[in-house]
């Protein structure tokens, strides 16, 4: 395992990580659509603020707990799903699921994971979520329903941002797609990191466990690629969206709201909670950072559906204006990937104490006690940028 005692940043366990994987497997991870401009501005957004601190405030202790989807969290923070996550580490999955839980935060599983809704119920006694896609094949989808409600998920996360796959350049070249091409190329780069390579060829086949019986060649992730990609579906409509929303009582959010319109629709349709996302700038280029647009998105839904943001969360400061400007919580994907690929499940936990001790040190150089009071006065826009 890495040495991450001395990782004080997310960049930090992003070093890390770089250095133990593959580039293949490393650019699936820091890639985006395109010129990767939506990469680049999702972290610029938060420098468009700046704080208004107080002073002279009592902040020996600092409450950064926050109510989410009807539940007591230890912060605001919520992991992201991220499909095929033990190509980054052996532990995958399940790694990020014990962090989270140990943490007190909710975790969600991607439809695409390496591994099954069932196994992160059993390993894991925390607040868990799975995100699903309209796909072509809808019983199959009604299955994984279905199979949340029996593991007593708390909620479903449907992505509504993936039409068709955007435009992944770096995933392109790295043969991500064409299933002979990548398995040659992995092995190749993985070579040049024996450590990754070794696990990689030793922890059992990589496989899309939520649909082993519904794939070929047993769900192998890279054999099976072709058979995933064809079950996008271009043609659904917010009446889809409804009739998901009608099979599952609990929480159901719409992740990759990108304007004001769709969030006033999600509300209406009975979404309890909506994330704005950008898909970390992996889907349109030049789609709009999910910080640019929730304030007008607080002010339109007006307290009827909870509010996350997704993509270029790095700082606890960032959090923290998130949540200064209407956010009910944010959901980071890449941060605690980071930490996986550097050091399994440690990693994981390292990344989310680091964000956890920079919220707690802004929340006190701005002289607020509580998440729960933070408001639009503690920041304002930078003119200048």
């Amino acid at each position: 395992m890495a040495n991450i005692n001395r990782c004080y940043s997310i960049e930090d366990l992003n070093k890390k990580a770089r250095k133990a994987l593959p580039g293949v497997v490393y650019d699936y991870i820091a890639g985006g659509a395109e010129d990767e401009i939506t990469v680049k501005r999702n972290r610029d957004s938060f420098s468009a603020y700046e704080f208004a601190p107080r002073v002279l405030r009592d902040v020996r202790q600092i409450d950064l707990s926050a109510t989410m989807l009807g539940k007591a969290y230890s912060m605001p923070l919520f992991c992201a799903p991220t499909g095929m996550s033990r190509l980054f580490h052996y532990q995958g999955e399940k790694a990020v699921a014990r962090a989270a839980y140990q943490a007190n935060i909710p975790y969600s599983l991607s439809t695409v994971s390496t591994c099954s809704i069932e196994e992160i119920a059993a390993l894991s006694h925390g607040s868990n979520f799975f995100q699903i896609y309209v796909w072509h094949n809808r019983d199959l989808v009604s299955e994984f329903i279905n199979r949340c409600k029996t593991c007593r998920y708390d909620g479903i996360i449907l992505a509504v941002d993936v039409a068709v796959f955007g435009n992944r350049e770096r995933d392109l070249r790295n043969g991500h797609g064409r299933p002979l091409e990548l398995q040659i190329k992995t092995a190749l780069s993985g070579l040049t990191k024996l450590k990754w390579f070794f696990r990689f060829l030793t922890s059992g086949k990589l496989k899309m466990a939520n649909m082993v019986d519904h794939l070929p060649y047993g769900g192998d992730a890279q054999k099976a690629i072709d058979t995933v990609n064809e079950q996008f579906d271009a043609s659904v409509t917010w009446d889809d969206a409804k009739k998901l929303r009608d099979k599952w009582e609990g929480n159901f959010i719409l992740k990759g709201i990108q304007c004001v319109d769709d969030a006033v629709k999600a509300a209406d349709m009975g979404a309890t909670g909506i994330v704005l996302s950008n898909h970390g700038g992996r889907q349109l280029d030049f789609a709009p950072p999910a910080l640019d647009i929730l304030p007008e998105v607080v002010n339109a839904v007006k307290g009827k559906i909870e509010i996350f943001i997704d993509g270029g969360i790095r700082r606890g400061s960032d959090v923290i204006k998130a949540m200064a400007l209407g956010a009910n919580g944010c959901m980071i994907g890449r941060p605690y990937l980071y930490g996986l690929a550097a050091a399994g499940e440690e990693g994981v936990k390292k990344a989310l104490d680091i964000l956890k001790t920079e919220m707690e040190r802004v929340m006190r150089l701005i002289g607020c006690d509580a998440i729960k009071k933070l408001d639009s006065s503690y920041i304002k826009k930078i003119s200048s940028l």
